[in-house]
């Protein structure tokens, strides 16, 4: 029923979000405040690290978004998972709260479209006086309608003025999404601008706003990027009015070169390539003459190369960016593959390869290589029919790295080879001869048992397991073989629950109620059910002070 009414079940939240968040989010269902249905979504408040605004679309189906760091990557966080419960939880009350939603929104356009003009003009001036940044708002629209460039610069400069957000002299993370609204308006303001005819008056005020963004983004928190964003809209809303308006294209390249070198190049990342069609033969000409200064002046910097780089692209003199990339290469092998892409981009495919393998020899020594250039190079030789060197590569990179991706693809390539069976051989072996080393893996296990367990190779894996597997490689371990090793999986999960009765939390608890479920499983498959009833009961009792811990093990019925 609950389903029927919300439109979703606890199985789609938790397809969503991963058993990892699903289960996370079980622990912030008491966090959840503001819950409100519409007619097509449902919006809540989350009280975790910080108060999170959470939104689901409901339809066929369930999606979300969330302002915490992970919902705004696109993730379906375990905030979203904790709104969804709470949904669910009250699906019964869900027709309802629709009904209700409904109305006020009608009552509210009703009431409205029943005002007068003068009841309605009343209406907003009673808004504007007690929302000041809507009065901004319309204040700089009304100064755009009018084309009041004096007004436009006085608000646009207002909107970017990061002091009013700078409490302590610094951007906080949670005042910043407020600021990139500003930003925004200012950018949808100088876009507006130009089309009324003030591209010229905007290429300056654009400019000005640059400089104070990029100083202002030297002192705050943009981890989510959102005021990155805002500003590349300024930037774009320059670029356009300079598309419009024709400024000197020698001016216009001094002041590009300029904020790529400055001080102040930080935000927006222009791309002086973005301007090539306003600039013309001649401003790219100036553009060259002052970056090749700049890089005499100083050979290693990166804004300088960056510059050089930009500026050769756009003369489409490949050779001449080779020469250029070729000045630094940088000992991961990135820039071997640069200059291969752009090789290969103009169809001189030999070249390509040449400089590829070039890079894997200057690079054969290093543990960590760009993945892409090998990447490249296995590519090339999988159309090329040469499978057997693909494979030697593969081999050479996985008896550098060690790692459970160099066997991964060593064994892509092996199969593709059909000689896969020989090559898994010495791998294991090589593995074995290591792991007294103990180079460990990214558990701090050893990376033979992440082979083996990756490989499905059970028997292998429990014989290796002593003295060399970590905590999450046990317990791994465990959950592959709950069928048919259920007394060594046992062991391994009482062990580790051993360990997780001291720490608290939610996190702590949900992590010691999974292994009771695969104590469980594993009792069950034995047929001593009656040993776990009295292992869960002397659990309890000792716990018993733990009240969540409590409610946790009730909810996974323990």
């Amino acid at each position: 029923m609950a389903r029927k009414l919300a439109g979703f079940a606890e199985d789609d939240l938790r397809a969503l979000a991963g058993d990892r968040s699903f289960a996370r989010g079980l622990g912030y269902l008491d966090a959840v405040s503001g819950l409100e249905v519409g007619e097509s979504s449902v919006t809540a408040v989350v009280h975790g690290t910080d108060t999170y605004e959470v939104e689901l679309t409901l339809g066929d189906g369930v999606s979300g978004w969330c302002d915490c760091p992970y919902g705004q990557e696109g993730n379906f966080c375990k905030h979203c998972v904790a709104v969804g419960l709470t949904v669910l939880r009250r699906a019964e009350a869900i027709p309802r709260q629709r009904a209700a939603a409904r109305a006020r929104t009608s009552g509210l356009e009703a009431w409205l479209s029943a005002l007068s003009r003068d009841e309605l003009l009343a209406l907003v001036r009673e808004q504007l006086a007690e929302d000041r940044t809507l009065r901004r708002r319309l204040e700089l629209r009304a100064a755009t309608a009018r084309s009041d460039l004096h007004a436009v610069r006085d608000r646009v400069l207002a909107l970017i003025d990061p002091r009013p957000f700078a409490r302590y002299g610094y951007i906080e993370y949670a005042d910043a999404s407020g600021y990139a609204q500003q930003i925004a308006e200012a950018a949808s303001a100088l876009s507006a601008l130009t089309a009324g005819g003030g591209a010229a008056q905007v290429v300056g005020l654009a400019e000005e706003a640059l400089r104070v963004l990029a100083e202002a983004y030297e002192e705050m928190d943009d981890s989510d990027g959102v005021v990155g964003e805002a500003a590349a809209a300024v930037a774009e809303a320059h670029v356009e009015a300079c598309k419009v308006a024709r400024p000197d294209p020698h001016r216009l390249a001094e002041w590009l070169v300029g904020h790529v070198l400055g001080d102040d190049s930080g935000v927006p990342d222009l791309d002086p390539l973005d301007y090539a069609e306003v600039l013309g033969p001649t401003g790219l000409s100036r553009m060259r003459q002052l970056a090749a200064e700049a890089t005499r002046r100083r050979p290693s910097g990166w804004a300088e190369r960056y510059l050089m780089e930009c500026l050769v692209k756009a003369e489409g003199d490949v050779d001449a960016l080779v020469e250029l990339y070729a000045q630094d290469l940088d000992p991961s092998g990135a820039t071997h593959l640069r200059i291969a892409e752009e090789l290969q981009s103009a169809g001189r495919a030999d070249e390509a390869l040449a400089w590829a393998e070039r890079g894997l020899r200057d690079c054969a020594a290093e543990a960590h290589i760009d993945g892409r250039l090998v990447d490249h190079v296995c590519a090339w030789y999988a159309r090329a029919g040469r499978a057997a060197d693909a494979v030697v590569l593969r081999r050479d990179r996985f008896h550098v790295e060690q790692s459970l991706a160099a066997y991964r693809q060593l064994r892509s390539a092996a199969q593709a080879a059909h000689c896969w069976e020989a090559e898994r051989v010495a791998a294991l072996a090589a593995l074995r001869a290591d792991s007294s080393r103990d180079r460990g893996s990214r558990y701090g296990g050893t990376v033979l048992i992440d082979v083996l367990l990756d490989d499905g190779d059970l028997d292998a894996a429990w014989q290796e397991a002593a003295g060399r597997a970590d905590d999450g490689q046990w317990e791994q371990l465990a959950d592959l073989s709950r069928e048919t090793r259920p007394a060594e999986a046992l062991t391994v999960y009482l062990r580790l629950a051993e360990s997780w009765k001291e720490p608290t939390g939610d996190r702590a608890y949900e992590r010691l109620a999974g292994l009771l479920l695969g104590a469980r499983d594993c009792h069950h498959a034995l047929g001593t059910e009656a040993a776990f009833t009295e292992y869960l009961v002397g659990l309890r009792t000792e716990l018993k002070r733990r009240r969540k811990l409590m409610t946790v093990l009730d909810r996974h019925g323990l």
